[in-house]
């Protein structure tokens, strides 16, 4: 009796043992068989939302997703007149911006203004002639302004005060825009103060696209390159930087769209990022399309108003000598900034509420 009595408390802790031991396993498997379904969920949802498969072709009438929108010129002059509907508004956002732009940043250089129209004027004698000649100088002259060659070198301070304000601007271009759509009458100073709340949010979203540029940044490295090289290896590396420009351009235009949708009340930045993903699948390149135009309005804006300016300042010197020294051009060229970076973000934003509104199916 005593010797079957101490063996089963000795059987009992035993299976004590076991039951305690088997529980840590049970525990890895359970966390194991929840992350791989909710990995596996995850992964559905993304091919649900995004069907198109790297490598892989997909038939067209599988990837045709509407977009209607109007032509360029239709488009540039809706948001056009959209900003001159609220000229008083937006015109005084282009006056604070150029005001604290020329107190904390500086204006463009008259000095290297007067040095630039000189060299041009020297180089350029025996060949450019004439009301075309004029013409040309200023379109050079244009080009040597857009080049930041006139903009003398920023300390670290005023680079930051720099892209501070370009931030800003954006960022109450996009309240206003979104109040006056919505039916409200806004005010410049509730813009200017409430705009700033995703300012975080946007400079990751930002940094994002810093990333998404490098491939962009190595092309141009590569493009440099090419003059000392010759023959297939500049052919092969001409493609490899072709390649890799339109690796960064397809990934930024989902991004630029991101930079909208972030603004919106509690959003995340990569939650923006993911969402305009989703709303350019399928619609790439006409968006792309949409912002390379962007980028030809805004020098052709340049050209047109700036050219005027240097031909008249240039007409003005034969008459009043004394003028040389009256910053004309660097004062256009500030006004002319101000204008475009409006302008920008008032078409960027318009062409995200033109992709919201054609709410189509994943293609």
């Amino acid at each position: 009796m005593p010797k079957s009595s101490a063996r089963k408390p000795a059987k009992a802790s035993q299976k004590k043992v076991a039951k305690t031991s088997s529980k840590p396993t049970k525990d890895i498997t359970l966390f194991l068989n929840q992350t791989w379904m909710t990995t596996a969920k995850k992964a559905n949802t993304f091919r649900s939302r995004r069907p198109h498969r790297s490598f892989r072709l997909t038939r067209r009438r599988d990837y045709i997703r509407s977009l209607a929108l109007p032509g360029y010129f239709a488009f540039s002059g809706e948001v056009a007149g959209v900003l001159w509907k609220h000229k008083k508004l937006f015109g005084g956002l282009v006056i604070v911006y150029g005001l604290l732009s020329s107190v904390l940043v500086g204006v463009a250089s008259q000095d290297s203004f007067i040095q630039v129209r000189s060299l041009i004027d020297e180089t350029s004698r025996s060949i450019l002639s004439g009301a075309w000649g004029e013409i040309s100088k200023a379109g050079l002259i244009v080009a040597t302004g857009i080049s930041g060659t006139f903009t003398p070198t920023l300390t670290e301070g005023q680079q930051i005060y720099s892209g501070i304000l370009v931030l800003m601007t954006w960022l109450t271009t996009v309240w206003l825009l979104r109040s006056i759509l919505v039916g409200k009458i806004p005010r410049l100073r509730d813009g200017i103060y409430n705009a700033g709340s995703p300012v975080i949010a946007t400079l990751l979203v930002a940094l994002y696209m810093l990333l998404q540029a490098i491939p962009l940044v190595i092309a141009v490295l590569i493009a440099g390159a090419l003059g000392t090289l010759g023959g297939a290896a500049s052919m092969a590396f001409s493609i490899a930087a072709l390649l890799l420009a339109v690796i960064s351009f397809y990934w930024l235009t989902g991004s630029f769209m991101a930079l909208i949708i972030v603004t919106l009340p509690g959003m995340y930045p990569w939650q923006a990022i993911r969402a305009a993903g989703d709303m350019v699948v399928g619609r790439r390149l006409r968006i792309l399309l949409r912002l390379v135009w962007l980028i030809a309005s805004i020098v052709m804006f340049w050209m047109v108003t700036v050219i005027p300016t240097v031909l008249f300042n240039n007409w003005l010197i034969t008459v009043l000598p004394t003028a040389d020294t009256w910053p004309i051009v660097p004062i256009v060229l500030l006004v002319v900034t101000s204008l475009v970076t409006v302008w920008a973000s008032a078409y960027v934003y318009l062409l995200y509420r033109k992709v919201v509104d054609d709410d189509a199916d994943p293609a």
